[in-house]
């Protein structure tokens, strides 16, 4: 009786070390999902709930539950640390501290947005008063406008818009203040740094406050150019103009050990909307 016990016992521990093992080979992903998010204003997420179908009638329904980050770092940081996170993040500022998942089975790069493809692209904008801005600020802007702008947009990863012609440097000295999108800061940090090489006389402070803060600053006068990772309101349009400037997309993160590689566009409004609560529900 002792040795039928003795082997009920060691088949028993078998069948739980092999399920182990099968789990490790690529099993189904178990644990609840980390649905981390960006803060209330981000244009990054305007444009995420937007095109993945999350905000309906202007109505964000992101998970009450979501992890709320202030900016792309945070974000990617966050995901990096949590086996079981999700967020996402402008493609420009994508690294390897985390993995970009396919969304219908499109990858994220600079041609499949091009040809419509990826489903997460937005613009990225720059907006100045209706009646314009200061003589240097313009001049920047018509840096950014120029095959040299466009041509180092193209090589941080983002997509160019046609040039306007060449740029000649200016010559003009003094302070141009930028405020906004966190998504647009690193290719405008790009930008203003060239710029400044050709136009020493000139500096210029860059404030990362969000699409929305950045807008009203230039509502309000308090910076000579507004930056934001998405499109503007009526209400917005009707006090400045806005200016396109690149094309980007949003790409959706996972922690580099997670086994899932693609999402469907529904799926991951399921998981964001809180339908969708643990990795093993996705089929």
């Amino acid at each position: 009786m002792r040795k039928t016990k003795r082997n009920l016992f060691a088949v028993t521990i078998s069948v739980v070390m092999l399920g182990g093992l099968l789990t490790g080979c690529g099993g189904e992903k178990a644990g609840n999902i980390t649905v981390v998010s960006r803060e209330d204003g981000s244009g990054t997420r305007g444009a995420f709930t937007e095109l993945l179908g999350i905000a309906v009638d202007d109505v964000d329904n992101t998970v009450s539950t979501a992890e709320i980050t202030n900016s792309t770092s945070v974000m990617m940081t966050t995901v990096a640390g949590d086996e079981n996170a999700i967020g996402y993040v402008s493609l420009g500022s994508l690294d390897d501290s985390v993995k970009a998942l396919k969304v219908d089975g499109v990858e994220a790069t600079v041609e499949n947005i091009k040809a419509g493809d990826y489903k997460a692209a937005r613009p990225f904008n720059i907006c100045i008063p209706k009646d314009g801005t200061t003589e240097i600020a313009q001049d920047l802007i018509d840096f950014i406008l120029s095959e040299d702008g466009q041509i180092i947009i193209g090589e941080e990863g983002y997509i160019s818009e046609e040039a306007s012609g060449t740029y000649k440097a200016s010559g003009k000295e003094g302070k141009i203040t930028l405020a906004g999108s966190t998504s647009v800061s690193p290719v405008m940090e790009k930008l203003t740094e060239k710029y400044k090489e050709l136009n020493p006389g000139v500096t210029i402070e860059i404030q990362q406050t969000g699409s929305s803060a950045g807008i009203e600053s230039a509502i309000e006068g308090a910076c000579d150019i507004g930056m934001s990772s998405r499109e503007l309101k009526e209400e917005e349009l009707a006090k400045l103009q806005e200016i396109e400037i690149a094309m980007d997309g949003i790409c959706v993160i996972v922690n580099l050990n997670s086994e899932v590689d693609n999402l469907t566009a529904e799926q991951i409004k399921q998981i964001y909307t809180g339908e969708i609560t643990q990795w093993s529900m996705l089929q």
